[in-house]
């Protein structure tokens, strides 16, 4: 390792949005010593040792389609919702007017109907080649890593959800998912692959905090293969399905039959208003659906509902009902309610995601960062739900070396 000290950036998909919004007032809060690191998995003493990179050390960048800021988005944070201090807004503000002069415009490629009803943008100079679009992007992330000196950069994909994908077989192979790129009008892939794709191109780690494609295509992981891209995702689990996932074994190890499961989410800000869209939706309800059966190892009766409920802004309401079948066929019940803010939830795990990529990085690790699975709801090339384990995992991963 030189003697000059390493320097690592995160770029943001998304930068402008609630979550992104979150992460840059904690950067600079932590910093500055304005908070403590509570919601970051990171500094449990399971994890500490590392030498992991400082949070108020991480250079901010990011893509956004929108023409909102992330000052407007943390303004609006702390008026609907409550969140956020104004004194702390207040004196991380310089830090979050830096970030915002590494924000470059993204693109609306592939992305939906949905996500493109919340962009108040002109979009008349959108390349009509979806390989040029990649190069764009790719030029962006190449040219914050070489302005602010940066020995890596991780790529964390946080924009709103898109609708499910079909893998056909031109996304089987990247040479198919090459020629397809030059063509124009071509729907190869949408765009959050196209973003997935540029941090390939320019040699950045990916991390998909999202239900949308990003780099699950075989082409696209093939790429990362000959590119020895570290990359995980998908669908960051916060809430309602972390709860799930420590939950379900309880009822497994019991031998307690879950006959239903039964989850309604209400919520609002621009995360709730794109899941209003039922195709958008659909792609965060089969996110959400996998776990149990995963875990009790059949398919119960389940049921998941989210509804856009504009009042709510910032938070989240989660009721769940759990029908159970016990000793003599007698059959009982489980609710709880869930109340939290997403974007408070989330920002402390993508610091941590980008601390343990740094760390793989600094290892020499390529491809799938399956010991990463506990952060997600649909994690790549691994098929363990049950939360405990996962946890066990990334701590056995992260103190064996890697090994």
């Amino acid at each position: 390792m030189s003697s000059r000290r390493e320097k690592f950036g995160l770029w943001m998909v998304g930068v402008g949005g609630r979550v992104s919004a979150t992460v840059a007032v904690g950067v600079s809060a932590l910093k500055r010593g304005l908070t403590a690191t509570c919601g970051m998995v990171t500094e449990l003493p399971a994890l500490a040792d590392h030498d992991l990179p400082e949070p108020g050390s991480l250079v901010i960048g990011g893509h956004e389609v929108r023409s909102q800021t992330i000052t407007e988005s943390i303004r609006e944070m702390h008026e609907l919702s409550g969140l956020i201090d104004s004194e702390l807004i207040r004196r991380c503000s310089g830090d979050v007017h830096k970030i915002e002069a590494n924000v470059r415009l993204g693109t609306l490629y592939g992305a939906s109907k949905a996500i493109r009803s919340l962009v108040g943008r002109d979009r008349a100079t959108e390349p009509t080649r979806p390989g040029d679009v990649v190069k764009r992007l790719t030029a962006d992330l190449e040219e914050f890593q070489h302005q602010h000196r940066l020995d890596h950069v991780v790529v964390v994909n946080v924009s709103s959800s898109e609708p499910p994908f079909r893998i056909g077989p031109t996304q089987r192979t990247f040479e198919s998912i090459r020629r397809s790129l030059g063509k124009s009008g071509s729907r190869v892939l949408p765009a959050s692959a196209l973003y997935a794709l540029a941090a390939i191109e320019a040699g950045c780690s990916y991390i998909n905090f999202t239900p949308s494609l990003g780099i699950a295509a075989p082409g696209l992981e093939a790429r990362a293969a000959q590119r020895g891209t570290l990359y995980a995702g998908r669908d960051g689990k916060t809430g309602e399905t972390l709860v799930k996932s420590i939950l379900a074994p309880m009822f497994a190890m019991r031998n307690l039959q879950v006959l239903s499961w039964v989850g309604h989410n209400i919520l609002g800000n621009r995360d709730g208003a794109v899941l209003s869209d039922p195709k958008s939706r659909a792609s965060k309800i089969k996110s959400k659906d996998q776990t149990i059966p995963a875990i009790v190892g059949y398919q119960p009766d389940i049921h998941t509902s989210i509804e856009y409920i504009r009042s709510l802004d910032d938070w989240k309401v989660a009721w769940d009902f759990i029908h159970f079948q016990g000793f003599l066929g007698t059959k009982m019940n489980m609710q709880f309610t869930w109340q939290a803010s997403d974007s408070i939830l989330a920002a402390p795990l993508i610091i941590d995601l980008v601390r343990l990529t740094v760390l793989a990085w600094r290892r020499r690790e390529t491809g799938p960062m399956k010991h990463l699975a506990c952060f997600f709801k649909q994690p790549m090339h691994v098929g363990e739900h049950d939360y405990v384990t996962q946890w066990r995992q990334l701590v056995a991963h992260v103190n064996s070396d890697g090994g």
